[in-house]
């Protein structure tokens, strides 16, 4: 999500220094890619990834593997399985990062995303979403900025993490109104709003506990009142291979039953204890 702050000139350098530093931390996604003897795609083996920073849904394992574990990541290997393929959940870098390896074509899917318009020219959803979340406002628990709608965020200094969105009105009415600085990461924008360098943050309802209480973050809130109900949806690049009607089709029918058959809220239990617990 691209924000328009007041901070100007400084913004901008803040800005692209984390971009430089992304590029020089990235892993390179394309050499995960399955091929088949004669150099072309297998496409019965299909790459994916996500938000590393996104517990119970998405988090790097701890194994040494380079995988991506959570709710989505269960999920999506279901969705594999139910089509007759192989889907492998990789860390590639940042969420800004997996965005553009989604541009690129350097990954297949994304196992976890919103719907905005820009995502659109990159890259294709798949219906129906597989869970819905709430995105909150945090503050230090002794602020009250009592609010109840986005206008209530007008004149604060605001951060969320680069790169993310919180759904197409929202993202919007902040470029044109609000002064929100993007940081590389969760964990982060915690401990900034924690040491007062921020005056809220933007983001999900859980994963902002759940990081919060493994970071042993205390004295901060979030709202009742969500920012904005969003859905998660699978989506595939434009730029794959081994994006063609026939296997959108299947992932798309076994997306389907595994949603009406709600298979998603077990595992959302089982990774919110995995979590916990810190292991992998």
């Amino acid at each position: 999500m691209q924000f328009i702050t007041r901070t100007g000139f400084a913004g901008a350098v803040c800005a692209a220094g984390l971009l430089l530093a992304n590029i020089a931390h990235s892993r390179d996604a394309s050499q995960h890619l399955a091929v088949n003897d004669d150099g072309g795609r297998d496409c019965t083996r299909l790459l994916a990834s996500g938000n590393p920073d996104y517990p119970p849904y998405l988090w790097p394992a701890e194994d040494g593997s380079n995988h991506l574990i959570g709710a989505a990541a269960d999920f999506l290997q279901r969705v594999g399985e139910a089509a007759g393929i192989v889907i492998e959940v990789v860390n590639t870098g940042s969420w800004g990062r997996v965005q553009q390896h989604m541009r690129e074509g350097g990954i297949d899917m994304i196992a976890g995303a919103f719907f905005t318009v820009p995502r659109l020219e990159y890259m294709d959803y798949f219906y129906p979403a597989f869970q819905g979340t709430r995105t909150v406002i945090w503050t230090k628990d002794n602020i009250d900025i009592n609010y109840r709608q986005w206008s209530d965020l007008r004149g604060l200094e605001g951060l969320t993490v680069i790169n993310n969105s919180f759904g197409q009105g929202f993202d919007t009415y902040a470029a044109q109104n609000l002064t929100i600085r993007q940081v590389p990461s969760l964990e982060q924008g915690l401990k900034m709003l924690d040491r007062d360098r921020g005056e809220y943050l933007i983001y999900e309802e859980f994963p902002g506990k759940a990081f919060a209480a493994r970071e042993n973050i205390d004295g901060i809130r979030s709202y009742d009142v969500p920012v904005s109900e969003e859905s998660l949806y699978l989506t595939m690049s434009h730029k794959s291979p081994c994006n063609t009607g026939a296997l959108r089709g299947r992932i798309a029918q076994a997306l389907f039953k595994l949603v009406n058959d709600d298979v998603m809220t077990d595992m959302l239990e089982a990774s919110i204890a995995r979590w916990s617990a810190g292991t992998n």
